[in-house]
C-alpha cells in the first residue's frame, strides 16, 4: 500500500519561502509522477508542479521561476520550494503519486495536505 505524507507547510510573509516535502512509502511503482496541488477554500484544486520519475520537471505558468520541485528517489521524497510567496497562494498544498507514464495516469495516491499561510 502506497502512503504520501506532506509536510513543511506553516505561516509565512508576503515574499517569503518555504519548503514542502513529500514522503512516498510503499511499493510506487514506475515509471510514476509526483505532482503537486493546491487548494484554497471555494477554489478548484490545481496542480502547481509536477515530476516524472526521470526527473523532468514541469510548472503552473503562475509558479515558473519562483518554485523548484525535486525529488530524491533514494528518499522517496519529493520537495517543492516555494519562493517570493504571495498572499494569494494561501492554500492547503497536496501532494499526488501517480503510477504511470506523464498525463497517464493509472492508479494515484494522495496525501492528506499541508496548510500554507501566506500573511503578514
Amino acid at each position: 500500500q502506497v502512503q504520501v505524507v506532506e509536510s513543511g507547510g506553516g505561516l509565512v510573509q508576503p515574499g517569503g519561502s518555504l519548503r514542502l516535502s513529500c514522503a512516498v512509502s510503499g511499493n510506487l511503482l514506475s515509471p510514476n509522477v509526483i505532482s503537486w496541488y493546491r487548494q484554497a477554500p471555494g477554489i478548484q484544486r490545481v496542480r502547481v508542479a509536477q515530476i516524472t520519475s526521470g526527473g523532468m520537471a514541469y510548472y503552473a505558468d503562475s509558479v515558473k521561476g519562483r518554485f523548484t520541485i525535486s525529488r530524491d528517489n533514494v528518499k522517496n521524497t519529493v520537495y517543492l520550494q516555494m519562493n517570493s510567496l504571495k498572499s494569494e497562494e494561501t492554500a492547503v498544498y497536496y501532494c499526488q503519486a501517480c503510477e504511470g507514464q506523464l498525463g497517464e495516469c493509472i492508479i494515484d495516491f494522495w496525501g492528506q495536505g499541508t496548510q500554507v499561510t501566506v500573511a503578514p
